[in-house]
């Protein structure tokens, strides 16, 4: 164990504060579910407990004793095969299609949602791609262009799933490191304007995305249809005042708050701790990735500081999104809250990123 920590303790800590939190929260959120179908939730934490952090803390210590210099070397191979991966949900009798979206491999006692190893690949491939090249974009021969078509065969693959957050979310992430690595503002204007224009035509093409701004802009105005899951979790964070009331004792997941143990799962948190409680999650998450940050800047080489990066960027980028949308201060988007959620696939590529951030962090500056 202490080999496993010894890139660096105190970010191994808060990922199992992380890790062991969220197990607790999930299973009180999951109780509102047994209010409202019957049945038992066991299965549910079993697949959490033993799918989720089981598989998750093998596939941790596969990537933080795996060798980083081959790692490099197969970054192209691993990112190909997260794409023919994801891929794989369109092909007739393995794509599983649910709420209008095809996003899942159906392996009969369980769902996995190969997007979000896509987005382990996607880090790694960028960080290879922009290592040898850092500050040498000025020409969009050598930059912008071969950017561009890194990101664009996930963001056309999410996109016809459709998945349009998890789209975001890459593009965002992509983004950031790009400009880590030195990319020219210039660069940064001509995407935003490409983002700005994607955006439009999305909301052109697909009316639920325009219905989701509409909301955001005025919940109140579709309280009982597009508008209620962020008025019941508003309500629900708003019922937990400074203390909350009590661990497991939440109201709005017993018959309101709509998927407690999934997008919702900070409100259902919220309302049993309340400000308190969420202050605490919130300081987690804001020091896993600080850490995770210094460990990038501490590193050895540019693709390890840049996958350490990558990775501590895309976690709490998402963790931020999935609290802003329960409290209304951006769209609702669907992404899952990091270590917390219903999702074993998610719960797994966590890890696997926690393992590739501690590899780094061992082969720190001397």
């Amino acid at each position: 164990m202490r080999f496993v920590h010894s890139g660096d303790r105190i970010f191994f800590i808060l990922m199992l504060a992380l890790a062991l939190a969220g197990l607790a929260i999930f299973s009180s959120a999951s109780l509102g579910l047994l209010a409202r179908e019957g049945g038992s939730i066991s299965r549910d934490i079993l697949l959490q407990a033993g799918l989720g952090l089981g598989f998750g803390f093998a596939a941790f210590f596969l990537t933080r004793t795996a060798s980083l210099d081959r790692i490099k070397r197969l970054a192209p191979y691993i990112y190909g095969a997260t794409v023919l991966f994801t891929a794989l949900v369109f092909v007739p009798g393995i794509g599983f299609h649910a709420g209008g979206a095809t996003r899942w491999i159906n392996l009969r006692f369980t769902t996995v949602q190969p997007a979000e190893f896509l987005k382990i690949g996607f880090v790694l491939m960028l960080a290879w791609w922009l290592a040898p090249r850092a500050r040498q974009f000025t020409d969009p021969k050598k930059g912008l262009i071969p950017f561009a078509a890194i990101l664009a065969l996930p963001t056309i693959l999410l996109l016809i799933q459709p998945n349009t957050s998890t789209t975001l979310l890459i593009i965002a992430t992509g983004s950031v490191m790009y400009f880590v690595a030195g990319a020219p503002w210039r660069d940064f204007g001509i995407l935003t304007l490409g983002v700005v224009l994607g955006l439009g035509i999305l909301i052109f093409m697909r009316p639920y995305v325009f219905e989701r701004i509409k909301t955001f802009v005025d919940p109140s105005a579709h309280s009982l249809s597009s508008g209620y899951q962020i008025q019941q979790s508003l309500i629900a964070v708003g019922s937990g005042g400074l203390l909350g009331r009590g661990f497991g004792q939440s109201v709005e997941k017993f018959n309101y708050l709509p998927e407690p143990d999934g997008d919702s799962v900070f409100a259902v948190f919220a309302e049993e701790t309340g400000f308190f409680g969420a202050t605490v999650l919130l300081a987690l998450f804001i020091g896993f990735a600080a850490r995770g940050i210094v460990i990038a800047g501490n590193s050895r080489d540019f693709f390890g500081g840049l996958v350490a990066f990558g990775f501590s960027f895309i976690i709490i980028l998402q963790a931020f999104i999935n609290v802003g949308a329960m409290l209304g201060i951006i769209p609702l988007t669907g992404l899952p809250l990091p270590f917390i959620s219903h999702g074993g696939t998610a719960l797994v590529a966590i890890f696997l990123m926690c393992g590739f951030i501690l590899n780094v962090a061992a082969r720190h500056k001397t």
